[in-house]
């Protein structure tokens, strides 16, 4: 039987934790703790007795050794079986099929095999996907370099050129590798490599260390999502990888990160750390964790559990972040929002939908674009000039009607001095008895004129020889929805091509790419006028 721990047994894969007699039968059993933890029965207790640990409970099984299970191949063999073909011999002719079952037809063609031969050429690979073939080792020394030559050359360290693989980009997903000892004996056999994926792999610490800087010498992006390895172990993996920019770590279960009070190194190179669909939850923490990764730009902490962000202590911050994402979250209070522009004083991009916050506070939009004056972003829609100023304003307007004092003002709102400086300060007289806010306040009217040409070609002799409809919109209303009103206002069931008169005289086609943005997002507003084309179906 194979050393490797790791097997494949039906499409599911385990680590081996035990092999040896189970009290009560006879022969040798297997104690496998599969990654797919659904398909476990123990932790590795049997009838009271201990036999191994896991670390999910409930993800093991006790199996017998049987030819059904595989204990993988090296990484030669599972190139080699992907991406050469065997050749079919020496016959000048072959069939060939071509077209779907409902419409094929079968041609004769002629030296294939000079075709295979011409792409069976290793060296040429820049992209290598091995997933779910069983990787579970490596191979001889240099035998990597010598069965995949390319036409680069690098000097080794007695300064002899010699020809190395041509492969940027690896992925190892759902392999039988044990350990990263194993990782490291390919990887070094590949000095250009930039991108790494283990994704869905179980693999324990190097036994040797100093192998791994060659071995990740130019690595710049390394996914570890669902490896279900700790943070320390995760931390410890990457210490040598001195180029390493972007890592991704989520689907790994880590509640917490760190442990201890152990300080790490600076990283100056890491800017993308990705966390998505862990249970973290704890803000402070997760800075805590990642502070030393000090040129950080863009975080994912979508599917989380964060449900609060403290204001920043002094020194706490991530000064140099420029994207965030705490999609689906649990972030309720405003003051969660204003803690953010302190944390992260440069911040760009943010993603705050799926938050209790954004799904019951109205006017959520513009108030966090006014809470963040830096942002460009949110919600992976572009924040306008317009927007920015129409949500300044309004959150002005809010913020001046409650009847607190001016010091509670300023407490509850940290931009609120800023936003009057730059608009000017609302008159709280006109404020003290506020109009009951009605939707009809929030109405724009559209002049809507109807083309007849597919183009609007003629839409200037058309707003001169028409009245237009006005149509009474929200200018929080999609593209989408005006489409469809527009149908229902001239009573067809159709296709409506839509342009908007520009100021200057010029026509902009409102694309139906477009159909999710709000009539504020692209300009619409108070006496737009729309020139519509109705596509009869």
């Amino acid at each position: 039987m194979s050393s490797s721990p790791r097997i494949s047994l039906a499409g599911y894969l385990g680590t081996v934790r035990y092999t040896g007699p189970v009290e009560g039968t006879s022969g040798t059993w297997l104690g496998v703790e599969w990654d797919d933890h659904a398909r476990g029965k123990h932790d590795g207790v049997k009838d009271g007795r201990r036999y191994f640990t896991c670390r999910i409970q409930n993800s093991a099984s006790f199996i017998r050794p049987s030819p059904n299970v595989s204990y993988g191949q090296s990484f030669l063999e599972a190139l080699t079986s992907k991406y050469i073909e065997t050749p079919h011999g020496s016959a000048s002719q072959e069939s060939v099929i071509l077209g779907s079952s409902q419409g094929s037809i079968v041609v004769e063609a002629v030296n294939l095999d000079k075709i295979r031969g011409k792409l069976a050429d290793l060296g040429k690979l820049r992209e290598v996907s091995l997933v779910n073939l069983d990787v579970a080792t490596g191979d001889a020394d240099g035998l990597i370099q010598e069965t995949c030559p390319s036409k680069l050359y690098l000097k080794n360290i007695c300064h002899v050129h010699h020809s190395v693989p041509d492969i940027r980009g690896l992925d190892l997903s759902k392999s039988l590798i044990p350990d990263w000892g194993v990782v490291a004996l390919i990887t070094r056999e590949l000095p250009l490599l930039k991108r790494l994926c283990l994704n869905s792999n179980r693999l324990l610490p190097a036994k040797n260390f100093t192998d791994m800087e060659s071995a990740f010498a130019n690595l710049t992006e390394l996914q570890l999502n669902n490896t279900m390895m700790s943070w320390s172990e995760m931390q410890n993996a990457t210490a040598k990888m001195r180029n390493l920019e972007i890592i991704e770590f989520g689907y790994n279960s880590l509640t917490r990160l760190k442990t201890g009070d152990d300080v790490l190194p600076v990283n100056k190179t890491v800017r993308v750390l990705n966390l998505d669909s862990n249970t973290c939850f704890d803000w402070v923490h997760i800075w805590e964790s990642i502070c030393h990764y000090t040129s950080l730009q863009r975080l994912l902490l979508a599917s989380n559990a964060i449900n609060s962000v403290p204001s920043p202590g002094p020194q706490q911050g991530l000064p140099a972040l420029k994207h965030l994402s705490l999609l689906d979250n649990k972030i309720q209070a405003w003051s969660d929002i204003d803690a953010l522009s302190s944390w992260c004083p440069a911040l760009e991009g943010l993603t705050l939908r799926g938050n209790p916050l954004t799904a019951q506070i109205r006017h959520s939009r513009p108030f966090t674009i006014s809470k963040l004056p830096t942002l460009m972003i949110l919600d992976g829609g572009e924040i306008t000039y317009r927007e920015r100023i129409d949500s300044e304003i309004l959150y002005l307007d809010s913020v001046v009607s409650e009847t607190v004092s001016e010091n509670e003002r300023i407490k509850a709102h940290p931009q609120w001095l800023n936003l009057c400086k730059k608009h000017g300060r609302p008159d709280f007289t006109t404020k003290a008895n506020p109009v009951q806010d009605k939707l009809s306040q929030h109405l724009i009217a559209l002049d809507l004129y109807q083309s007849l040409s597919l183009t609007a070609s003629d839409y200037q002799e058309v707003m001169e020889s028409q009245t237009p409809l006005v149509l009474r919109v929200l200018p929080t209303m999609t593209l989408r929805a005006l489409r469809r009103k527009t149908c229902k206002t001239f009573k067809v069931k159709a296709n409506v091509l839509l342009w908007i008169l520009q100021t200057g005289g010029a026509l902009a086609e409102l694309r139906m790419e477009h159909d999710d943005r709000t009539l504020a997002w692209l300009g619409l507003d108070e006496g737009s006028k729309v020139i519509l084309c109705i596509m009869e179906a």
